[in-house]
């Protein structure tokens, strides 16, 4: 059993700063540079997540679920904050001017597992798993009654009066989760790779941040939301560029949110 002397000092409650709009235009310039210094060690973390989303659609195509793709794709960047956290670590070491050594910056990933990380992956991927559950029982209400119809190749059952207002629940419903999410994780994360603290408390300053600069935050989620749906478009490709830059720029967003004693 580890003594308790021998466990690492809990760093203190950060302190949240206040943003403005000019943050969103630096952070993806940042991100953007942290990505052509290490275009590599980006398209390697990309390529995980899209090599995810590939087999998750051939998965869906074999058992003949195909169908479960929209909501999929709807709920697919939920999962991408925490596929950034290699993403994090690169920045990090740029941003100190440390060696981008793989095997280094593998092994701080991996050390993640004994600290506060896989707990926050628990609560991300049950949000991606209750968003699936919430999307086959709102398709269930709408259509339930009516008799089967293949909506992987009948599209127009989305243009009648139920299948619009299916849609339209579906993203009102779709938004909340993921604004929640989003208030949960967009500090978190990075913080709990930067700093020894639980994850309650990293919850708590994340909420924190994004009620104190509710607009410039909501308009930075707005921004990853809108690229990454962009970006997953053809083949979920444009994910090998966008998901490094967002990624970084995350890291640059927590930088700049959280009051630092060596402001960046």
């Amino acid at each position: 059993m580890t003594a308790v002397h021998d466990l690492p000092p809990a760093d203190p409650r950060p302190s949240v700063n206040t943003l403005d709009f000019a943050m969103i235009p630096a952070v993806l310039h940042h991100g953007w540079q942290d990505f052509i210094r290490a275009p590599l060690i980006g398209l390697v973390f990309a390529g995980v997540y899209v090599l995810g989303g590939w087999t998750l659609y051939v998965l869906l195509a074999v058992t003949g679920q195909i169908w479960w793709a929209l909501p999929i794709t709807v709920g697919f960047p939920i999962l991408g904050p925490f596929a950034a956290v290699g993403l994090y670590e690169v920045s990090r070491r740029l941003e100190h001017d440390a060696p981008l050594v793989w095997r280094e910056i593998f092994a701080v990933v991996w050390r993640q597992r004994l600290r506060q990380l896989p707990v926050m992956a628990w609560i991300v991927l049950i949000f991606f798993l209750f968003w699936n559950f919430l999307a086959h029982m709102i398709f269930a209400l709408f259509f339930g009654l009516q008799a089967m119809t293949n909506i992987s190749s009948s599209f127009d059952i989305y243009f009648t009066v139920n299948g619009m207002a299916m849609l339209g629940v579906g993203t009102l419903i779709g938004a909340v989760l993921s604004f929640v999410l989003f208030s949960i994780t967009v500090i978190s994360l990075p913080l709990l790779l930067d700093k020894e603290l639980d994850f309650m408390t990293a919850i708590l300053v994340s909420f924190e941040t994004v009620s104190k600069n509710k607009a410039v935050m909501l308009a930075w989620g707005a921004v990853v939301a809108f690229v990454l749906f962009l970006s997953m478009a053809p083949g979920l490709l444009g994910l090998f560029i966008t998901l490094p830059v967002l990624g970084h720029g995350s890291w640059h967003v927590y930088r700049k949110a959280i009051r630092h004693k060596h402001p960046n």
